[in-house]
């Protein structure tokens, strides 16, 4: 009979192991499975035909004079802030941007290169509220956002630290990106994602990040990235093009994200859907290209269905992996890497909905080849809440994602046919010199996802999934160490934020 004192110490010894040395990050997946392509050859040009049209023929506004004078200084068709762009135009400029962009990370070794095959996973964005330890939705504080960036740092499979995870809405707006930049880059060593919602924050991002990695080292390397979102159906307004001039001026990466509600702000049609997207992003990009030629850019797309019974926009439907696939082989067409949203959910709460909605969609963005994943984390309620549970959950799912991604490991087989010879017939290999030497590694062990017989689930304390996942969070965050950083680059950060904050107002003006 199990005795109440063993069963205790084999709770203590599953919680050491839950809360032992940190992993460390996981490399980019280089994708070794095969892409998953939907269209043919020419369905692909078909729809890029359509793109073209589009551009040439309806064309797409860019609502900034300044960019409207880029525009000018081409041979495109300029009618106020009407651009149409002939293909041949569109198809020189987008070639001038990199197939592959290196983030270089304030530790060296966290660096991660971003195109070819290459795939990163980067936390959520952007939540007004937050799915707190206690299960409340409230709005979230700027200590929340804390404790995301250094989830996000201890996360084996998350790459970069994130961005904005959720919105500080205790601290005044015009001051907020100051301390959402100054977090990401004391918590966590990391890439990291900077302001785009005016000029002057995108400057203080850029002037932030050569603080810390110094003035020279920034003009050269790519360090950090903005998501820049069109305006869809075919809109680029001033706020994100200043914010895309002041990054692209400073070689950091821009991702031009058409934000689609399929059905909404494009037509009813997955494929009319992507030709317009593709439209709006490439036009992102070759801009990018007017401002700085060679300037880091990705393409991306933001996908969502809406519900043409109430409006309300849905996460893992069977048409957003289609799109996926299609975008992956138009990326691959033009030779940008491309950003794709991984684990998103409509569901209010971790639930079996949001496992479902995630998995769904994340399973096509693996297989259509995404290189920047984002939202892999901590995406709830169609990115209105990010969630602590949901964070641990699908940071550790993305390590499962990881391992798939890296694909049949050959290397063993002949050690593996050793076993065999060794048991033969009616054994078993428990006890075999390869299982004792493999048994830690050879098959992926969540941590957060119970297997064990119900007798000993209940003895653990009968918790779900959402528990389970909370009680890893606090455990990270208990167990959290700062990466170093210089003393004179921190003085010098906070010296910069108290000098800028005295120069904004509190209050949106």
């Amino acid at each position: 009979m199990t005795t109440r004192r063993s069963r205790s110490s084999g709770r203590a010894a599953r919680h050491r192991a839950r809360v032992g040395a940190q992993a460390p990050m996981l490399p980019p997946l280089e994708l070794a499975l095969p892409y998953y392509e939907v269209l043919d050859e020419e369905g692909v040009e078909r729809i890029h035909d359509a793109s073209m049209r589009i551009l040439e023929e309806v064309g797409i506004d860019f609502r900034d004079d300044e960019a409207i004078a880029y525009w000018k200084a081409t041979r495109a068709d300029v009618d106020g802030c009407r651009v149409r762009i002939d293909r041949a135009l569109l198809m020189e400029l987008v070639a001038k941007a990199p197939e592959t962009i290196t983030f270089t990370a304030r530790n060296p070794e966290r660096s991660v290169p971003v195109g070819g095959r290459s795939m990163v996973f980067v936390p959520t964005y952007g939540s007004p509220f937050v799915l707190d330890f206690d299960n409340r939705r409230r709005y979230s504080t700027l200590e929340d956002l804390h404790a995301f960036h250094k989830l996000a740092h201890l996360s084996p499979a998350m790459h970069l630290a994130g961005g904005i995870i959720c919105e500080p809405v205790d601290v005044a707006v015009p001051k907020r990106h100051l301390h959402v930049v100054y977090s990401l880059l004391r918590h966590s060593d990391k890439p990291f994602m900077g302001a785009t919602t005016a000029r002057e924050r995108a400057e203080d991002t850029v002037a932030m990040a050569r603080i810390a990695f110094g003035d020279d080292f920034v003009a050269n390397h790519t360090v950090l990235a903005g998501v820049l979102n069109c305006n869809s159906p075919l809109v680029w307004d001033a706020t994100m093009l200043d914010a895309l001039k002041v990054y692209a001026a400073n070689n950091q990466a821009v991702i031009a994200s058409p934000f689609v509600m399929a059905g909404a702000s494009t037509s009813a049609s997955t494929v009319g859907a992507v030709a317009q997207l593709n439209a709006e992003a490439l036009a992102g990009v070759a801009f990018a290209q007017l401002v700085r030629p060679g300037a880091p850019m990705i393409y991306g797309q933001f996908l969502a269905t809406v519900d043409m019974q109430s409006g309300a926009p849905m996460a893992g439907t069977p048409e957003i992996s289609l799109m996926n696939f299609m975008i992956g082989q138009l990326a691959r067409r033009y030779r940008l890497p491309w950003r794709s949203s991984g684990m998103t959910a409509g569901s209010k709460l971790m639930d079996a909905q949001a496992a479902y909605e995630s998995s769904m969609t994340m399973q096509s963005v693996l297989l259509a080849g995404a290189n920047y994943v984002f939202h892999a984390a901590g995406w709830l309620e169609g990115g209105l809440s990010a969630s602590f549970a949901k964070f641990v959950l699908d940071a550790e799912q993305m390590e499962m994602y990881h391992r798939l991604g890296s694909g049949v490991d050959m290397s063993d087989l002949e050690e593996a046919l050793d076993a065999v010879r060794e048991v033969g017939p009616g054994g078993h290999f428990l006890g075999t010199a390869h299982t004792l030497a493999k048994f830690e590694t050879a098959f992926y062990a969540p941590k957060l996802l119970d297997n064990a017989s119900f007798e000993q689930w209940t003895v653990d304390g009968a918790l779900d999934a959402n528990q389970r996942a909370l009680r890893r969070a606090k455990e990270m965050l208990q167990s959290y160490e700062p990466p170093p950083m210089d003393e004179a680059v921190d003085e010098a950060l906070r010296a910069y934020i108290a000098k800028r904050e005295e120069e904004l107002p509190e209050g949106v003006e």
